[in-house]
This record gives structure tokens, C-alpha cells and sequence, in this order.
């Protein structure tokens, strides 16, 4: 997520993030290209059996806490985020959370800590940001910089 701050600040005038980075971070940059690498998505992901009870706190563990809020506040669920930086998928397992939030891939290790995909909240990808006062003042490399990018990936 680093990436992201870098480049939001100026210490890098572009960089390459995946838009699940993007969409938990909301940072102030220009997205100027979907590379269409590292396609994953991010997902709630459950304990195969689980049943949703609605009428309980649905605790979430994730590193996406932010993701997850919205996601979850735009359905009027009431929740609780565990904010979590690795093994997410443990969670679950170890009572810590009822599901989790976080990139899936192949579903792999999803299956191997018997969880599924529950929800579907958003494809992601690795994207080409750029700082928008670099964008401006350095338009003319970055620009080149995104014909070479785009004529790679056509």
C-alpha cells in the first residue's frame, strides 16, 4: 500500500497498484491505466455452512477495514472490523470473526481453511497512478510512458 503514498506525495511521479489498494486508500492521484495483471477480486469470504444472523453484529476480519465499512454500511449492516495484516484467512477458523474481507485469486487457499466466496464486492487489477502535479508538469514522459504501457498490454 505503500506504493500508493509515494506517488500521492511526490516521492514517485507514477506507480503501479492494485485497485484494491486504490479503493482502500482513496488517494488523491490520477489512475491512468488498468494494466489487467494480478486480476483478482475482492470478496467477503465465509466458513463453509455459515448462516448470516441478521440480527447480530457481523464481526469482520480483514486489512481492508475501509473497503469493508462501506461495503457493509451501504447494505445498513451493522458490523464490527477486525483489522488484520496477514493470514486473514485464520479468522474465521480461530472464532476471531464470522468472515472475512479480503483479495481472492483462485479461491485456493479459500478452500484449503474450508471458507467460500459469500459476496462479491469488487474486480481488481494492477493499475498505473500517477501524481497529479507530476501529471501536469511531467505530461509529456508520462504520457509516453502510458502509449508504450498500452500498446504492451493491447
Amino acid at each position: 500500500m505503500d506504493v500508493a503514498v509515494y506517488v500521492e506525495r511526490g516521492a514517485a511521479d507514477v506507480g503501479v497498484v492494485g485497485r484494491d489498494v486504490l479503493l482502500e486508500t482513496e488517494p488523491n492521484v490520477y489512475e491512468l491505466l488498468d494494466l489487467a495483471l494480478g486480476k483478482c477480486e475482492l470478496a467477503v469470504a465465509a466458513p463453509d455452512g455459515f448462516e448470516e444472523d441478521y440480527g447480530a453484529i457481523l464481526r469482520v476480519g480483514t486489512k481492508y477495514p475501509h473497503v469493508a465499512w462501506r461495503y457493509y454500511q451501504g447494505m445498513g449492516r451493522d458490523i464490527e472490523i477486525i483489522k488484520l495484516n496477514g493470514s486473514i484467512e485464520l479468522a474465521p477458523i480461530l472464532g476471531l470473526s464470522d468472515v472475512i474481507v479480503d483479495i481472492v485469486e483462485t479461491g485456493a487457499t479459500l478452500r484449503e481453511n474450508h471458507l467460500h466466496v459469500w459476496e462479491h464486492i469488487a474486480p481488481s487489477s494492477a493499475r498505473l497512478i500517477a501524481n497529479k502535479r507530476s501529471y501536469h508538469f511531467k505530461q509529456e514522459e508520462i504520457s509516453r510512458l502510458l502509449g508504450a504501457l498500452e500498446e504492451t498490454s493491447a
